[in-house]
């Protein structure tokens, strides 16, 4: 018996002198130390409460929305519009990483790894077991890597205009996915043993793969802008130059990417996510939340720019300053688009920005936003952070599509280029006069400190 006693004795002095939380509730330790910075190129707005809606009289009677006070927490969006040269960072990126995948699908090792971070073998034929080598530039003088290039991406025959060089833009396919949670919180779900799937924690501990999947949606789409925009928008007119020469030449690089579907801009803010939270895997960071186009009462808040019922993202009723000049790039009057130092579309930094440090809010271009349009929305939504999406397919009918755009471009009278107006286009269409930027929510209650200070 006391062989036996004196080792549990012990034991139970072991556990008492543990030098750990002595059974009192502490957390999780040790834990990140978490400083949230602006991402590149945007600014902070700080959460608040404003009037959505129009703050002037319905000038067309559209009866398309009325005034409703609505709360929106705190977020980052991009001080200007994605920028010709920004977007066609997306598009190189596509480029190189399906030329790395051609290549590492033909067994050349330059441009694959086949470990994992642990140092295990890949089976690079089971779901692309594989990761990209974009260390090693693609070596053109190889003979072999310029044939399977050239043969795969390049356009050939009479496809080719005057023996030029060019890239078959119809290669350009990027795949990304993202998770249905609206899909996964409507209980939309089955599993044999479980039944309905009613949260996104129960994903995980549902048997079988195939039962987790059904709410991660694999997209894929053309990435690259439509350039015919400038010639399709306006019949009888021409437009040819910039049709031929806007998305690619230099001197347009600081001026907003069009042509670009609500589609590529979700897909545009998919990829814009990846590279940063992957940049953040190397040097074990925690991931940012993702980049997104914003809500409708996000765009008009960050419109404002804190300046409630100001029926201009400037201020005043006044579409022009004390001498006389337009404060954005829209159509000042009938036939005459050169009244405000733009015949088009002009750099995304042109005019002077809103309180919230935000450029060209009204004019220039139209955005895209990520709310669903319905003339009654300002009815049905919340108060708290509203919104109303739904993810556009192709099999959807036409009004299930239209997706809110909001500020007006340079072809639209002013009235369009109120904080308040409201307007929409289809989701899978293109157009000369509509763009976008980008937001991401703040991680927590917000920054102590009045928003101007951020900007």
């Amino acid at each position: 018996m006391k062989k036996s006693f004196y080792p549990l004795l012990l034991l139970i002095g072991l556990a008492g002198c543990y030098p750990g939380p002595r059974g009192e509730l502490v957390g999780v330790y040790p834990r990140e130390d978490w400083v949230q910075v602006n991402p590149y190129g945007m600014n902070y707005i700080h959460y608040g409460s404003y009037t959505m809606g129009p703050s002037d009289q319905d000038v067309p009677y559209a009866l398309n929305t009325k005034s409703k006070t609505v709360t929106v927490p705190a977020f980052y969006i991009d001080i200007h519009e994605i920028s010709n040269n920004e977007y066609r960072q997306f598009v190189y990126y596509v480029r190189d990483s399906l030329m790395r995948d051609a290549l590492a699908q033909n067994d050349n090792e330059l441009y694959f790894y086949a470990e994992d971070e642990f140092g295990r073998e890949l089976d690079r034929f089971i779901d692309k077991g594989y990761v990209l080598n974009w260390e090693e530039e693609i070596d053109m003088e190889d003979e072999d890597i310029f044939d399977l290039i050239y043969d795969e991406f390049y356009l050939q025959g009479s496809d080719r205009f005057y023996n030029r060089w060019q890239i078959d833009t119809r290669k350009l396919q990027y795949r990304y996915w993202w998770i249905d949670l609206e899909g996964a919180a409507r209980k939309e779900g089955k599993d044999e043993e479980y039944g309905e799937v009613n949260s996104l924690n129960q994903l995980h501990s549902v048997r079988g793969h195939s039962d987790r999947s059904q709410f991660i949606i694999e997209e894929v789409i053309n990435v690259y802008p439509d350039t015919l925009v400038w010639v399709h928008d306006f019949t009888y007119g021409f437009n040819e130059p910039l049709t031929e020469t806007y998305f690619w030449h230099p001197a347009y690089d600081d001026y907003p990417v069009v042509g670009v579907t609500w589609g590529q801009a979700k897909a545009f803010n998919a990829w814009r996510t990846q590279i940063l939270n992957e940049w953040k895997q190397k040097t074990g960071e925690s991931f940012v939340q993702r980049f997104r186009m914003p809500s409708e009462a996000e765009w008009e808040y960050a419109s404002r720019g804190g300046l409630e019922l100001s029926p201009y993202p400037w201020g005043g009723p006044y579409i022009r300053n004390i001498q006389g000049c337009p404060l954005a790039n829209f159509k000042p009057m009938r036939g005459d688009y050169v009244e405000d130092a733009g015949c088009h579309t002009v750099p995304i930094e042109s005019y002077s920005p809103n309180d919230y440090g935000l450029f060209q809010m009204a004019g220039n271009v139209a955005e895209w936003t990520n709310t669903a349009y319905d003339e009654s929305v300002y009815d049905f939504t919340h108060d708290m952070s509203p919104e109303y999406q739904y993810h556009a397919k192709v099999d959807d009918p036409p009004s299930l599509k239209r997706k809110v755009i909001r500020g007006g471009s340079w072809k639209d009278i002013g009235y369009y280029c109120q904080t308040g107006t409201r307007s929409f286009e289809y989701s899978d269409t293109a157009k000369s006069y509509i763009g976008f930027r980008c937001v991401m929510s703040y991680l927590g209650r917000g920054k102590n400190v009045d928003p101007e200070d951020f900007n």
